[in-house]
This record gives C-alpha cells, sequence and structure tokens, in this order.
C-alpha cells in the first residue's frame, strides 16, 4: 500500500518536473531528480517525448558537452549533468510506445561522438557507459528494425573500440549490443558478409579473451562466447572459426570462473559441437554466388593470420570506413 502511495505521490511531481526541463535555471536540478525517480514512473518516457521543448532540451545538453570532447576538457561536473539527460533518454529507448519514435529521428546518432572518445579518464569512461546504456536499451528486446537502424549508422565499429579499449563494465554493455545484433539474422548476415568485417569482430574478442585470462570476467565471458556461439552458426564464419578460435576456449582455462554458469558451458559446449561437426548444416543464408568464391577465399586467407593473437584496431575500424558500409548482401534498410 506505501507503495501505492508513494507512486500517486511521485506522479504528482512528475510533470513540474517536466516542464522544469525547459527552463535553463531549473533544468540541471530537474535532471537529477527525474533520473533519480525514473523507475518510479512507468510512463516517464511518453510524458518526456510528448511535452513541449523537452526533448529538444536533452539534446542542448548533449551538444553542449561536445566542445569537451577535443581536447578533452571534460569534468566530472558537466559529465554527471549530461548523464543525467542521458539516463531520461534511455527511458525513451526502452519505452515500446516512444523506441521507435527516437530512432525515426535518429536522436542515438547524438550519442556517436561520446562513443567515439577515447579519454580514459573517468568523466569520459562515465560518458561513455550511459551512452552505451541508452543503445543497450534499444537493443534489450529483439527487433529488427532497431538492428537495421543500428547497423545503418554504423553502430559496430564503435562498440568494437570500447570492448578493444574501455572498462570491464563499458566492455560488457559494448559486448551485449554487437550479441544482439549478431542474433538477428540481418545482423549475422552482414558481419559476415566480407572477411574483413568477421575478422574484425573476431580479433576483438580474441583479444578480450586473452586478457580475460589475466583478469577474469564472467559476466564479460558470458556475451563473449554467446557471440562466438552465434558466429559459429554461420557457414563460413564456422569454417573461420575452426583456425582463429581462441585456444583458451578451448581447453580448461576458464574451467574455474564459468563452473557455476551453467548457461555460458552449455553455450560454450554448443560452439565446440559446431566447430567439430564439419557435416552439420545451418539454416543462415549463403552470400550471394557472385561473391562466394572470392569470399570464401578471404576468410580462409584472413583465418590463417596468426589465429588468437591480440587484437589491435585497424584501420578499417574506424567509422566511415567501407568496411562498415552496407553493401550487396548487407542488409537492413536502403
Amino acid at each position: 500500500m506505501s507503495k501505492d502511495i508513494m507512486s500517486k505521490e511521485d506522479i504528482k511531481d512528475l510533470h513540474p518536473l517536466v516542464l522544469q526541463l525547459t527552463n535553463a535555471e531549473q533544468r540541471e536540478s530537474a535532471l537529477l531528480e527525474l533520473s533519480k525517480k525514473r523507475e518510479a514512473f512507468p510512463d516517464l518516457a511518453p510524458v518526456l517525448w510528448h511535452s513541449f521543448g523537452t526533448i529538444a532540451a536533452l539534446i542542448q545538453e548533449i551538444l553542449n558537452i561536445y566542445p569537451l570532447l577535443s581536447p578533452p576538457t571534460l569534468t566530472p561536473h558537466a559529465s554527471n549533468r549530461v548523464c543525467n539527460a542521458l539516463a531520461l533518454l534511455q527511458c525513451v529507448a526502452s519505452h515500446s510506445e516512444t523506441k521507435s519514435k527516437l530512432m525515426n529521428a535518429h536522436i542515438p546518432l547524438y550519442l556517436y561522438p561520446f562513443l567515439n572518445t577515447v579519454s580514459r579518464q573517468r568523466p569520459f569512461e562515465y560518458l561513455r557507459l550511459t551512452s552505451l546504456g541508452v543503445i543497450g536499451a534499444l537493443v534489450k528486446v529483439d527487433d529488427a528494425d532497431v538492428v537495421s537502424f543500428l547497423l545503418q549508422t554504423e553502430i559496430i565499429p564503435l562498440c568494437l573500440r570500447i570492448m578493444e579499449t574501455g572498462s570491464e563494465l563499458s566492455k560488457t554493455v559494448a559486448t551485449f549490443i554487437v550479441q544482439k545484433i549478431l542474433l538477428d539474422e540481418t545482423g549475422l548476415t552482414y558481419i559476415c558478409t566480407t572477411a574483413e568485417r568477421f575478422y574484425a569482430v573476431s580479433t576483438v574478442l580474441s583479444g578480450m579473451v586473452t586478457k580475460l585470462l589475466e583478469h577474469p570476467s564472467v559476466r564479460l565471458l558470458k556475451h563473449i562466447v554467446r557471440c562466438y556461439l552465434r558466429l559459429s552458426e554461420h557457414p563460413r564464419a564456422r569454417e573461420a572459426l575452426r583456425q582463429c578460435l581462441p585456444e583458451a576456449l578451448t581447453d580448461q582455462s576458464f574451467g574455474d570462473v564459468i563452473r557455476s554458469e551453467e548457461a555460458v558451458q552449455r553455450w560454450l559446449a554448443h560452439l565446440l559441437k559446431n566447430l567439430s561437426d564439419k557435416s552439420g548444416a545451418s539454416s543462415t543464408p549463403l552470400l550471394n554466388s557472385a561473391a562466394s568464391k572470392s569470399t570464401s577465399q578471404d576468410y580462409a586467407s584472413y583465418a590463417q593470420q596468426q589465429p588468437g593473437r591480440s587484437a589491435q584496431v585497424p584501420s578499417y575500424l574506424m567509422q566511415g570506413s567501407s568496411t562498415w558500409q552496407h553493401q550487396g548482401g548487407g542488409g537492413g534498410h536502403n
């Protein structure tokens, strides 16, 4: 009963706080209060989206940070403030009524400069992590339209950079996003369309496995194994993985880490079974026949390049590279 009463009191405070977002002098305190109480308002997202000037105010908070990105001069206070705004955008990204509206307005693109930062200072790490949270909220519920949107806007190279250099928590969220993209048929086909895309992803995953040998993290390893398992369901990726899967996943290197993780053990066993069963067929569509022969040769070539070595981010992982632009067989909307 007390929870119901508290909810009524909170709802009474909701609309004034939302109105304060459009007042420059009151915005900071309103951002803080709303971000703290957002779990108490199941329908906060529609209120934010349909309130006059509110989304524009959140975008303005994001734009105010751009000059602090390069050179990196972001302060903890500025980082906390914009992250409160991003927390409200995460509510919008999570809600079934507003998620598609957020994508159609291409508002997630405003976060990409944050994801592209490389400073290891804590304010930047917090900024990247909270921005990833917005993208993670988009992909949490399976939705082909979300995957198509993210592929078109080239989120994968940004995630790969963070998977390579971020904190453990940022790596975990970025890997979760890549995992959710891979679990969609369009996403799997897109990543496996060219050997270059596949190798970019598998090289970063391999480097992460190597680092986990020194600093184990079961929550991160779980998403890595799931990514590998999904890749093993694509015929050409499966052939390449037989040569470049990290040795640490084929022996007992992580035995103690996953001892109590039944799901990870099951995924890893399934992965190894897929790679050992050369007669196993896959329902994943093959590449178009015109590209089939050359791509198979490319896969074979890439798979032979020092399998399992520590990953380094090559030039083609940079955002805007033709590697990640939609080509034949890449899926998604044009």
